[in-house]
């Protein structure tokens, strides 16, 4: 693929007050909607995965059906991780607001599903390629890219973003609403 770019404005050494933006071959992968026989769609699903494979930084994603897929795939990867922090927190924080005869009645369910949320993100998704990847609604960012030369008037355009901060996030708030629940499972059924 050859380096192509778009105009931006802002401050710049040309007259114009325009500079030029060029993304390299390596930041940008289009799997492109051409159909070359009936195995078309076997086809972007293997370009699709040779490019997230390849680590691009955009990949842009024409066939409607696949892309759907992929941003929907993606849509439930983030729910369960914005699920697993958020009941995990709710789970910490319920003791400090309710007091101790009820809070665990809402901070033993919201720990549990921390930790699921958790665990079924780690079974299925976390060694995923396309986790590395989110989808970009961003106007200025996607202004950057070469859509223009798309026959899809809708494609799915995906931005990789280092996900490490967030999986050690909402791993440490389940890992912390595990501790809590045993140990609120111990004092409950124990004592």
């Amino acid at each position: 693929m050859a380096a192509w770019g778009r105009r931006r404005a802002g401050p710049s050494s040309t007259s114009s007050g325009w500079e030029r933006v060029t993304l390299s071959s390596t930041d940008c992968y289009i799997v492109h909607e051409i159909y070359n026989g009936e195995n078309a769609q076997d086809q972007f699903e293997y370009e699709l995965e040779q490019a997230l494979e390849a680590q691009y930084k955009y990949i842009v994603i024409e066939p409607t059906r696949i892309g759907d897929e992929t941003a929907r795939w993606i849509t439930v990867g983030n729910c369960l991780h914005k699920t697993a922090v958020l009941a995990g927190t709710a789970c910490l924080f319920t003791p400090l607001a309710l007091s101790g005869d009820y809070s665990h009645y809402i901070s033993l369910p919201a720990g549990v599903l921390s930790m699921a949320c958790c665990t079924l993100y780690g079974i299925s998704w976390q060694f995923d390629p396309c986790c590395k990847y989110q989808v970009e609604y961003d106007a200025y960012k996607l202004s950057r890219l070469p859509l223009h030369t798309l026959t899809s008037s809708t494609p799915v355009v995906l931005v990789r973003k280092d996900d490490l901060h967030r999986k050690r996030l909402h791993n440490t708030i389940a890992l912390a609403a595990l501790v809590y629940c045993v140990k609120k499972v111990y004092e409950l059924y124990a004592v």
